[in-house]
């Protein structure tokens, strides 16, 4: 038994801990091999010595989240422990919190890969100009690629950012919706807003978008265009046709960058149409110059019962074999 003591840091002990103790009994439970005390703001650990290191930067990444926030939700708690319990909890090294930084937040906070397989990507985004990022929802796949290509932008690297999905529930047919373009497919590419609203201000990001610097547009509107020196995001990738897909990629101009993103498993396209992630990975898997990143649901880090729900749809596919399918069959 070994025993160490650390400092939560300067958010308020009493948000650290949630009403009645919450957080601190559902982090202990996730290293039930310590025991955690907590008097002010020292943490005093007891018990085996490997968990110490994760346990600290659970503590730490939920001070950091307090003090840009001011709060704390369930969800952030469930957040920050799937992050650390990826790797059985007990091994200090296998999230590190000094991994390199992808881009600072407007609040002063930072953007780093948060499981073994974001960091996979950064890696592989940097020596490769097409990357697909391929797993199930809540790994962090396109607010990594978002991150990556807003500090290309930033570093003056690329001269704009691309990024476009799918509008598969609208089939594509965006004409006969009301309102401005922008109005017609903001339901489909919110998320895109999203990711790059928590990592620069809302002003400058409307800024980047009416001088063009940061271009979001539905697949169907790409087709015809040549995207050079632009970094370039294609997500909902399993929601593109065969024909979409290959015309997506031969936009890529020169001093141009890609990632893809996608879950195979997640396919709304109509039974008649062949899924263009699930072929491009047949067609492209020997092309030099493309890598292929797997996420799974290790890497989930929205709430923790996520990934559980990822795994009973895993299990009951393996079960039931002749039942319907998890995705389609191309």
């Amino acid at each position: 038994m070994s025993e160490a003591t650390f400092t939560i840091g300067h958010a308020d002990p009493r948000i650290v801990l949630g009403s009645n103790d919450h957080n601190l009994r559902k982090i202990s439970a996730a290293f039930p091999a310590t025991r955690i005390t907590v008097r002010g703001n020292k943490l005093i650990l007891n018990g085996e010595e490997s968990s110490f290191a994760p346990i600290e930067k659970v503590f730490a990444e939920i001070a950091r989240i307090i003090q840009r926030r001011g709060e704390l939700s369930d969800n952030d708690v469930d957040a920050v422990l799937s992050v650390y319990e990826t790797n059985g909890s007990g091994d200090p090294a296998a999230i590190d919190a000094d991994d390199p930084v992808i881009v600072s937040t407007p609040t002063g906070g930072t953007i780093r890969p948060r499981t073994p397989n974001q960091r996979v990507l950064v890696e592989a985004s940097r020596k490769h100009d097409i990357v697909f990022a391929i797993g199930p929802a809540g790994t962090g796949k396109t607010y990594t690629a978002v991150a990556l290509a807003l500090a290309e932008l930033r570093a003056r690297r690329v001269r704009k950012i691309v990024l476009s999905r799918p509008a598969v529930e609208a089939g594509e047919q965006l004409g006969f919706l009301p309102g401005d373009l922008r109005e017609k497919v903001d339901p489909y590419l919110r998320p895109l807003y999203d990711a790059l609203g928590d990592m620069m201000q809302r002003d400058k990001l409307n800024v980047f978008i009416d001088q063009n610097s940061v271009e979001i547009v539905p697949l169907a509107y790409m087709r015809g265009r040549t995207l050079n020196n632009a970094f370039v995001i294609l997500d909902e990738a399993q929601n593109a046709t065969a024909e979409q897909m290959k015309m997506f990629l031969t936009r890529i101009g020169i001093d141009s960058k890609a990632i893809v993103t996608g879950d195979d498993t997640q396919i709304d396209l109509p039974q008649k149409h062949r899924s263009g992630l699930v072929h491009a990975r047949r067609v492209l898997v020997n092309v030099a110059g493309i890598e292929f990143v797997d996420f799974d649901r290790s890497d989930v880090v929205r709430h923790r019962l996520v990934k559980d729900i990822i795994e009973a749809y895993e299990n009951y596919h393996d079960d039931n074999p002749e039942g319907p399918s998890s995705g389609q069959q191309v």
